[in-house]
């Protein structure tokens, strides 16, 4: 059990690795909303992006978090389904355009040890949730552990600048405790700081085919 306002941890440039893959897929019909739940970046697409942010839905189901960016109240680049969904295992959920500014942090929102302090979070990071009630009969799995893990790899490999893996609760304190007590902080850096090789992962093959973990409606049902 840890403090998730104190999750952070930094990617050495040096070590950066050159390729790092990621099985993702577009949950079904999400892309043009998400478009309406997101903004034009003002830093570069590509170098403007310094940090990658974890969170924990609170809830349940994939379902239920997609359902924020179809009522255009909140917005994350990639979900990461429960171990109970079919998807658990297979792939990620990309959830907005990289190329746009999230809504998954308060605009007011900033720390001193992320790019000198600045704000506006959202147009300078990633955003990452993964589904979990945030309580402790409900564990993270080790493959939820590990795809968010190949998330900030395939990150660091894609976005130069990119430096900083930080919890959503250590920007937002006051109001936020995600990934919440329970995510297995340490072991998650260890992932990413020991997982920067070439070659693709474990965790990664063996994926089903897709039609039998897609959702059957081309929409978001919240439950």
């Amino acid at each position: 059990m840890g403090d998730p306002t104190t999750y952070h941890f930094d990617l050495d440039p040096a070590a950066r690795p050159a390729f790092a893959p990621l099985v993702e897929r577009w949950w079904p019909g999400i892309r043009d909303a998400a478009l309406k739940a997101s903004s034009a970046r003002i830093y570069d697409a590509i170098l403007g992006v310094r940090a990658i942010v974890i969170h924990a839905t609170a809830g349940g189901s994939s379902a239920g978090a997609a359902s924020v960016i179809f009522d255009r109240r909140a917005s994350f680049h990639w979900l990461v389904p429960d171990e109970d969904e079919p998807q658990h295992g297979q792939f990620v959920w990309a959830t907005c355009h990289e190329a746009r500014a999230a809504w998954h942090v308060r605009n007011a929102c900033c720390h001193p040890m992320l790019w000198d302090g600045r704000g506006r979070i959202n147009h300078w990071s990633l955003g990452v949730e993964v589904v979990n009630r945030q309580i402790r009969s409900d564990a993270f799995s080790d493959w939820q552990v590990e795809a968010t893990a190949q998330i900030v790899l395939y990150a660091w490999a894609k976005y130069p600048n990119l430096r900083h893996v930080v919890s959503h609760a250590m920007l937002d304190p006051a109001r936020r405790s995600d990934p919440g007590i329970w995510f297995p902080w340490e072991r998650f850096r260890a992932a990413v700081l020991d997982g920067r090789k070439d070659e693709v992962p474990e965790l990664v093959a063996g994926a089903a085919a897709i039609e039998a973990v897609l959702p059957s409606a081309p929409f978001c049902m919240v439950v």
